[in-house]
C-alpha cells in the first residue's frame, strides 16, 4: 500500500502540532503506532513527515512490539558523564583543602562558602595536576 500525499501532508501537521509537548521517547512511540497503522512503507512515509531518519520510526515500531513499560523517566539510567570525583579521587580531598583557608559561615553547617571564585579553584586544581573530564 502506498501512502498518499493527502496522508503524508496530514501526518506533517499532527507531528508538527503535538512534538513541541512530547519528552523524547513519546516521538518515537508516535510515529512508531503511526507507522504500523500505515503498513507497508510506513516507517518510510513517518520518518520523510517527521523528517527523522527511518531508524528512530523503526525503533518506535520495536518499543512497541516489545510492549515496554515506561521506566518512570525519561533517559535511561547510566546515560551522561560521570562524576569528576568519581574519576579522580584525590579531586574531593584537593578541593577541600583550597576552600577551608578562607572558608566563611557556619561552621556546623554542611554549605560551604568562599571567596575564592570558581576560576581560581579550577585553574589551582589544573595547576596541581587535577584534569578536567
Amino acid at each position: 500500500m502506498s501512502v498518499s500525499d493527502e496522508v503524508r501532508g496530514q501526518l506533517v501537521v499532527k507531528f508538527g502540532v503535538l512534538f513541541p509537548h512530547l519528552d523524547e521517547r513519546q516521538p518515537r512511540l508516535m510515529m512508531g503506532a503511526e507507522a504500523r497503522i500505515l503498513g507497508h512503507g510506513g516507517i518510510r512515509a513517518v520518518a520523510r513527515a517527521a523528517q527523522v531518519s527511518e531508524t528512530t520510526v523503526r525503533k518506535g515500531v520495536d518499543e512497541l512490539e516489545a510492549g515496554e513499560e515506561p521506566l518512570g523517566r525519561i533517559r535511561r539510567s547510566g546515560g551522561g558523564r560521570k562524576k569528576a570525583v568519581d574519576l579522580d579521587r584525590g579531586l574531593r580531598p584537593a578541593l577541600l583543602a583550597l576552600v577551608e583557608p578562607d572558608e566563611r559561615g557556619d561552621p556546623m553547617s554542611p554549605l560551604r562558602w568562599t571567596v575564592k571564585s570558581t576560576r581560581n579553584l579550577a585553574a589551582e586544581l589544573t595547576r596541581q595536576g587535577h584534569r578536567s573530564p
